[in-house]
Order: structure tokens, then C-alpha cells, then sequence
């Protein structure tokens, strides 16, 4: 009996919490329903936030500069992006679109800025600020580049934005700018062959050393990496027991740069005097500093010409002709005069019948013939 009383008091903890269990999925059900509807509507709410009254875009544009001027680029963003979505045939739409990109760009919001950037390359070929859009996806890609260590894919990506301005657009003004980044991505370039190199060369894996040494000796001439490429294919040749190419390797080191100081250890490589490092130590500060900071510089915000100054608040939504923009069609020289002519002879209500008989005056004879006809009076 003892032994049953013991075994019933043991279970019924666990009865009593059988019986419990209902009632607290009830309250958790409640709490749910409480809870789903209030989470429902900060969800519409946000929705709601972000959705935009229709407006016009003189209304839409002029609210996406305030925002821009206020440092507040998402939301310019946002707004500009409306332009697009309401009115994606006037004549603000692509120029929304640059302000899109430049809006993103200053977020840092890289990858939007590019993607909206290439659409605008690809809708709009022959747009007279496409210099602009390359030139800008240039500076977004340029902001991404990191160390020599890391993928490169962004600095290649950037050298092609700058060479299609600098070879398609020389005459604009982000030719020069281009060319200054085109060369500082170059170099970066180098430096990041001249580390896989620098790798290999300390695992002896000296062959793919020398290929990646050659790389920057060949395509990247100019650069500051190339007497330290030149010093360290002295050392895989030697090395590899190529003597002959070590020794001309330095030769070409000494030519082109006598005063270097890779010169003097490639010297003393090929004279015996040092063997080539096995564990090459990382580079030495004076060869590969730092890229200056003043070389970044923050992307313009888009031209203001095409199609015209931002529209004004007035009543008119129709955007106004800027006073510093190229003439139009109306205001071309020659076409002015005629249009103005031909202005002052229209008038609002027609002109009278002339209800006089008109003499029919006969041709001269001279007019009159044809070719044939002169030809027959020639002969007879």
C-alpha cells in the first residue's frame, strides 16, 4: 500500500501539469493574437511610409534636392526614383536617373549606384552627360578597392569606366581626373602581382615567381614595382641555375635604373656576393607607399545642362529653358530671323476672299517651250 500511495504522489506532478498545459496554449494563443495584429500594422505602416503620393516633377525633383541638400540620400533617392517610375517619358526621366546613381554614391550604396549607372549606359548610349554615368561608375568601383591582397576585380572594373572616358570623351572634363586614376589603379595593379610573386618566390616555387615578375615588367611599365620585379627575377633565375638570364636581367635593371638601389643588391646576386632569398621578407616601406589620399576625390554631382536647371516651384510644371544651356532648335543661327519672319506674318483670324477677277497673265515664250520645243525652233 505504501508502495501505491508513493507511486501516485509521484504522478501527480505530471498530471498537474497535464492539466496545466491547456491553459497556457490558450495564453500563448492570446498573446499571439494580440501580438500578430500590432506587428500587421507596423508592416503596413512601414509599407505606407515608403509609398509616395503621386505627384508632378517639378514637385517630385525640387523635394529630392531639398533631401540631397539636407545630407539625407536615401530618401533623395527614393524621390528621384519616382521621377522614373511616374513620368518615364519626359524629359526628366534620365536625368533622374544620374541623380539616382549620385544619390546612392553618396550613401556609400556602391552597388545600387552601379547598377542604376548601366542601366542608364544602356537606355541612354548617345545622352550628352554619358561621360558623366562612366566616369561616376568609375569613382564607385575606385571607392571599393582595397589592399594588394585582395580580389582586384573592383580595380579592374574601374580602369575599364576610366579608359572609356578618357578614350571615348577626351574633350570632357573628367578626361584628366581619369587619366590620374587609370595610372594609380595600374600601379595597384603591380603591387598585387608583385605579392602573389613574393609568395611564390618564398615557397621556391620560383617558375611561377618569374612569370609573375615578368608580368609586371611587361604590363605594367611605368609603374614603381618594376626594379623590384626585375631584382626578383635576378634572384629566381639565380636561383634556378639561370645564369645567363640572371645576369641579363640585371643588366636591363642596371640600364634602365643605375641609381636604384635594386640595382646594387641585383648586383651582388649575380656576383655571388648574396644568394637569393628563400623567404623573401615583406617589401620595404620606400617601395611600396601607401597611395596618397588626395587622389580620391568625391564624385561632382551631375551636370546641370541637359535638360535644363532644376525646375522651378511655380504653378508651371513644364520644365523651364536654363539661360546657360546650348540654343535650341528655334534659336539656332539662321533659323531665328525665318521664325521670327514667318511669325509676324501669321495672324489670329484668317485672311479675306479676294473676291476681285484675276487676270490670267500668259507665260513668256521663253518659259513656255519645253526642251523639245527650243530644239525644233533651233533646226527650222
Amino acid at each position: 500500500m505504501t508502495s501505491l500511495v508513493a507511486m501516485n504522489s509521484a504522478a501527480s506532478p505530471a498530471k498537474s501539469m497535464i492539466r496545466t498545459l491547456p491553459a497556457r496554449l490558450r495564453l500563448m494563443a492570446l498573446v499571439l493574437a494580440v501580438a500578430l495584429p500590432a506587428a500587421g500594422c507596423n508592416l503596413l505602416g512601414e509599407k505606407d511610409k515608403d509609398e509616395y503620393v503621386e505627384g508632378s516633377v517639378e514637385q517630385l525633383y525640387n523635394t529630392g534636392l531639398d533631401l540631397l541638400k539636407k545630407k539625407e540620400y536615401k530618401d533623395a533617392a527614393k524621390y528621384f526614383n519616382e521621377i522614373d517610375r511616374q513620368h518615364p517619358y519626359s524629359a526628366w526621366a534620365a536625368r533622374s536617373q544620374l541623380m539616382v546613381a549620385y544619390a546612392n554614391y553618396k550613401y556609400t550604396d556602391y552597388d545600387t549606384a552601379i547598377l542604376t549607372l548601366r542601366r542608364f549606359q544602356r537606355l541612354h548610349p548617345g545622352h550628352r552627360d554619358i561621360a558623366y554615368a562612366y566616369y561616376l561608375e568609375g569613382l564607385s568601383n575606385f571607392e571599393r578597392v582595397r589592399d594588394v591582397k585582395r580580389d582586384q576585380a573592383n580595380t579592374r572594373n574601374a580602369i575599364r569606366s576610366f579608359t572609356i572616358v578618357s578614350g571615348r570623351f577626351p574633350d570632357s572634363k573628367y578626361a584628366v581626373d581619369s587619366t590620374r586614376k587609370i595610372a594609380v589603379l595600374r600601379d595597384h595593379l603591380a603591387g598585387a602581382e608583385m605579392e602573389v610573386g613574393r609568395y611564390y618566390q618564398g615557397k621556391n616555387l620560383h617558375l611561377a615567381a618569374v612569370n609573375r615578375f615578368k608580368n609586371v615588367v611587361v604590363s605594367f611599365q611605368g609603374s614603381r614595382h618594376v626594379p623590384e620585379a626585375l631584382l626578383r627575377m635576378t634572384e629566381s633565375y639565380t636561383a634556378l641555375g639561370l645564369v645567363n638570364e640572371a645576369r641579363r636581367t640585371a643588366a636591363v635593371l642596371g640600364h634602365n635604373f643605375p641609381e636604384s638601389s635594386w640595382y646594387a643588391d641585383a648586383y651582388d646576386v649575380v656576383q655571388g656576393r648574396r644568394s637569393s632569398r628563400v623567404r623573401v621578407p615583406a617589401p620595404k616601406k620606400r617601395v611600396t607607399p601607401p597611395a596618397p589620399k588626395s587622389v580620391k576625390t568625391d564624385a561632382p554631382p551631375p551636370p546641370d545642362t541637359p535638360p535644363g536647371p532644376p525646375p522651378s516651384k511655380a504653378t508651371d510644371t513644364k520644365p523651364s529653358a536654363p539661360a546657360t544651356a546650348e540654343p535650341t532648335k528655334a534659336e539656332q543661327p539662321g533659323e531665328k530671323e525665318l521664325l521670327e519672319k514667318t511669325n509676324a506674318a501669321k495672324t489670329d483670324t484668317p485672311a479675306p476672299a479676294d473676291t476681285t477677277t484675276a487676270t490670267k497673265t500668259e507665260p513668256a515664250p521663253a518659259q513656255r517651250r519645253s526642251f523639245f520645243g527650243r530644239l525644233v525652233n533651233s533646226i527650222f
